[in-house]
């Protein structure tokens, strides 16, 4: 009998091997996940980042996991992503950093800073100059784990109804901008409005803020802005390598094996390097249709506004240092940071791009 069911045990094997179907594959989904985000659903490269994450993460996973994702809106509000996390509501969500001062000033320097650190120099003090470490520790009080999970690279400066010449120009503006770049132009005699991506159209073209800026052409160019706003400056001084995140509950990830924990982890880096990749290919495909068909007036920001917007950079992110112990570790891990990647980039990234336009 023993011998007898043997056999049928190799027979119904190999029938499913016949059908194509691996041990793993016929295994019930052991782990159902939602991933919560704060972008509408689909929209190009930030949403179809998340969505890319959580396909990675079935796949990689041999369908251990599933991760179903709701945009913005679809099971929490777009600003509420962080909350529904950490209390356990969606195992995972992906979003931005700086959205969530309000819960700690400390984590917009996982975000942007502005002036600060591009893509490539994010992604070096992340991985490996200590900052994931410090990021960690900033979530950790909240049940949440964050990961790197897309990159923006160098932004643009925002779309406005004026011309900027010079800083008094930015006086009573009410522009959308978050995180710290908003405090900036909050020292600059502007009003920043923290809003959700779904909702900037609208607003701009009711009136109820005068600018916005959002990511780059690729971007702008499927939210139409070029339809309410005249202007479109350069560069993104307040986002110079925006790092997206995924956020993870820390009792959800906890109860993933070391394997699946690693597909998670894993998953996340591929993200990050593809999102970026996509700017990179997409990007002045974009900005050629907005300049050429939809005429849109491209200017760079005047050298003197981008100077003094400099100097309240780091008057705003000094301060931001000075408020508590963890702050503190990580402005002066960041500055060194961005010191030594100067350093190296002066006589790589920018003397190359220096000889390339000779």
């Amino acid at each position: 009998m023993k011998r007898r069911d043997f056999i049928k045990g190799v027979g119904a094997g190999a029938a499913l091997t016949g059908l194509g179907v691996s041990g793993a594959a016929s295994a019930a989904v052991q782990f159902k996940w939602k991933m919560v985000t704060t972008w509408p659903k689909n929209f190009p490269g930030l949403g179809t980042g998340a969505n890319n994450l959580a396909k990675l993460i079935t796949e990689m996973s041999g369908g251990r996991i599933q991760v179903k994702v709701y945009g913005a809106k679809e099971l929490v509000p777009d600003f509420e992503v962080f909350d529904a996390v950490s209390r356990g509501t969606a195992e995972i969500g992906h979003g931005a950093a700086y959205y969530w001062k309000g819960k700690s000033e400390a984590a917009q320097f996982f975000s942007a800073v502005p002036f600060g650190l591009t893509a490539q120099e994010m992604n070096g003090w992340l991985y490996h100059g200590g900052g994931m470490k410090l990021w960690e520790q900033i979530y950790a009080p909240f049940n949440l784990i964050p990961a790197a999970a897309g990159n923006t690279g160098v932004q643009m400066g925002g779309w406005f109804n004026k011309e900027i010449k010079s800083l008094d120009d930015l006086k009573g503006l009410k522009m959308r901008i978050p995180g710290l770049g908003g405090e900036v132009l909050k020292r600059a005699g502007g009003t920043p409005v923290s809003l959700p991506g779904g909702e900037i159209y609208t607003s701009l073209q009711s009136g109820a803020i005068d600018a916005t800026e959002w990511v780059g052409p690729y971007n702008d160019l499927a939210f139409g802005f070029y339809k309410v706003a005249k202007f479109y400056y350069y560069p993104g001084w307040h986002e110079p390598g925006t790092t997206l995140e995924a956020i993870i509950n820390q009792k959800a990830f906890s109860a993933l094996p070391r394997d699946l924990q690693s597909v998670v982890m894993n998953a996340c880096k591929v993200v990050n390097q593809d999102m970026l990749a996509e700017y990179t290919a997409r990007n002045n495909a974009a900005l050629n249709t907005l300049v050429n068909k939809h005429k849109v007036n491209l200017r760079p920001f005047p050298d003197q506004v981008l100077k003094k917007l400099r100097g309240l950079s780091e008057e705003v992110v000094a301060e931001l240092a000075k408020k508590d112990k963890a702050s503190k570790a990580i402005y002066e891990s960041f500055l060194k940071f961005r010191d030594q990647a100067k350093a190296w980039h002066d006589v790589s990234e920018v003397a190359y791009m220096r000889a390339r336009s000779l």
